[in-house]
């Protein structure tokens, strides 16, 4: 059965994982670039966003960053992590941060409380809005992904929300050295026993980042 993974979930040192006032210029909140920007600093990372994959690091993050393609045959995310609109859709030109070729190249499954039409994309991406929770998308993502595993995506209420359920296998959690102030958490009550309900197995130390994966 395909396991739900989370992967290159970054976290202050105060315990934020996105920043306050979300928006269209701001995507994971005010000042969260610097506890995300790792990312984008690696080979892999460059290549996400078309950049030059030889002007990136490679050596431990890069290699977590390429873990969370690895053996991926779906992904859920949050309307949050979609895109900056809220309420009824009513810009249906909005199809996610990502362009004409998102980089998923599977089904996605988007939480949200409004119906939309599925979205397909350039690169074998389609995009299906799910309005019947948590249980829903994982049970067509499961379907989707066939042999393969599932990821998710934010943003933090769908962390959250999945955390609560005890429905992750396996979480990659990244501690940054940089305290952010406000934002978002996921060690609140509405998640159950969160990542304290899962086993630390493996802790790497790269610069100042510290990778941390756990498995329930």
């Amino acid at each position: 059965m395909a396991r739900v993974r989370v992967h290159c979930f970054s976290m202050s040192r105060d315990g934020f994982v996105a920043g306050p006032n979300q928006s269209l210029l701001n995507p994971i909140g005010e000042g969260a670039d610097e506890i995300h920007g790792w990312i984008f600093e690696t080979a892999g990372g460059q290549r996400l966003i078309g950049g030059d994959p030889d002007e990136g690091t490679t050596g431990v993050d890069d290699e977590f960053f390429a873990a969370g393609f690895d053996g991926i045959g779906a992904t859920i995310m949050g309307r949050n992590m979609f895109g900056p609109v809220r309420g009824p859709w009513l810009d249906p030109q909005w199809t996610g941060w990502w362009g004409d070729e998102p980089p998923f190249h599977h089904e996605v499954f988007v939480l949200t409380h409004w119906p939309r039409p599925d979205q397909v994309m350039e690169g074998g991406t389609t995009f299906r809005f799910v309005t019947g929770g948590v249980h829903e998308a994982l049970a067509r993502a499961t379907e989707a992904a066939g042999d393969l595993d599932i990821r998710l995506g934010g943003g933090a209420s769908t962390v959250r929300q999945f955390l609560a359920e005890g429905l992750i296998d396996e979480f990659h959690l990244v501690r940054v050295p940089f305290d952010l102030r406000a934002g978002e958490r996921i060690d609140t009550p509405d998640a159950g026993a969160g990542l304290r309900g899962m086993t630390l197995v493996e802790a790497i130390d790269s610069g100042p980042l510290r990778h941390e994966r756990y498995v329930r």
